[in-house]
C-alpha cells in the first residue's frame, strides 16, 4: 500500500494509490481509516511531504562503502544527529542553495516513518510493529560547513535540506531495499539496505532507548557511497524499489 499526502483544489488529503488514481481516506493513517470510493488522478494533484514529524533522526556512516569513501572507521554504535522539521520539503519542491555555503551535497537514503509512540522497545522483532512504512529521503548537507565545523547541526539544518516523499510505502522488506540516486539523470549512488551496518529494526529499537518516538517521526537510515555536490539548476532523483522516486531541483535565491 502506498499512502500519499496531497493537495487538490486548495484542500489537503491523505489517499491510497491504486493504479494512477488516489482514493481519499477518512480517519488517521496512524490508526484506522476507511478508503473512499471516489478518486482523483495523481497527475492532477500537488504532492506534499507525507508526514510532519516532531523530529528527524538521521544515522551517519551506516553503509560500509560510505564509511570508506569518508575515510572513517565503521562505527561501533549508531551515530545519530537531528535535522529540524523546518528543513522538510516535498516532491518537486526546490532545494535552496544557501548563500553561506559553497558546496551542498545530496545523500540519498531510506527513511522510516514511525506509526505509534515507541519507548524502550525490547527487541528487534517488536520494532516492526512501530513502523508505519518507508519513504525516500535526501539528507542534503553543506559539506564545506560540515568539514569546517566538524559537526552536523548547521550543515544539515538549512530550510529545504530534508526533501522527503513521494509517499509512505507499507508492506516492504526493509532488510532488502535497493536505493539509487541520479544527478541530472546520471546514476551516482547505488546501494541496498542489506548492507547497512545497523539494520532498520535495530535502529528503531536503539533510538527508542534514547528518545521517545512519536507517530510521524522520521528515522533516516544513512547513505551509500557516491555522495557528491549539487549546483544550481541540477535535478536530483532518489529512487527506492517499492516506493518510487523523489525528485527535486536546486536553486540559488538572491
Amino acid at each position: 500500500m502506498k499512502i500519499y499526502h496531497y493537495q487538490f483544489k486548495g484542500k489537503k488529503y491523505y489517499g491510497i494509490l491504486k493504479e494512477e488514481n488516489l482514493y481519499p481516506i477518512e480517519g488517521s493513517i496512524f490508526r484506522s481509516f476507511k478508503i473512499r470510493n471516489d478518486y482523483i488522478p495523481i497527475s492532477e494533484v500537488k504532492l506534499l511531504p507525507p508526514v510532519k514529524p516532531s523530529k528527524i533522526i538521521c544515522v551517519g556512516l551506516n553503509y560500509r562503502t560510505h564509511t570508506l569513501e569518508s575515510k572513517k572507521r565503521v562505527p561501533e554504535e549508531p551515530l545519530l544527529f537531528l535535522k529540524p522539521p523546518t528543513s522538510i520539503i516535498g516532491p518537486n519542491e526546490i532545494i535552496v542553495y544557501p548563500k553561506m555555503s559553497k558546496r551542498i551535497d545530496y545523500e540519498g537514503e531510506v527513511a522510516v516513518v514511525i506509526k505509534k509512540k515507541a519507548y524502550q522497545i525490547k527487541d528487534e522483532k517488536e520494532a516492526f510493529s512501530y513502523i508505519l512504512g518507508y519513504t525516500c529521503f535526501n539528507d542534503v548537507t553543506a559539506r564545506d560547513i560540515q568539514q569546517r565545523e566538524g559537526h552536523n547541526t548547521r550543515a544539515k539544518s538549512f530550510d529545504t535540506f530534508a526533501p522527503i516523499g513521494p509517499c509512505i510505502a507499507t508492506d516492504l522488506d526493509p532488510l532488502n531495499l535497493k536505493i539509487k540516486t541520479f544527478l541530472n539523470g546520471k546514476l551516482r549512488q547505488s546501494g541496498n539496505t542489506k548492507n547497512l551496518v545497523f539494520s532498520i529494526p535495530y535502529l528503531v529499537k536503539f533510538i527508542s532507548h534514547i528518545m521517545t518516538l512519536l507517530p510521524g517521526d522520521i528515522i533516516s537510515t544513512g547513505t551509500p557511497s557516491g555522495v557528491g555536490p549539487m549546483s544550481p539548476g541540477d535535478r536530483i532523483d532518489i529512487q527506492i524499489e517499492g516506493i518510487g522516486t523523489l525528485s527535486n531541483t536546486v536553486m540559488k535565491i538572491h
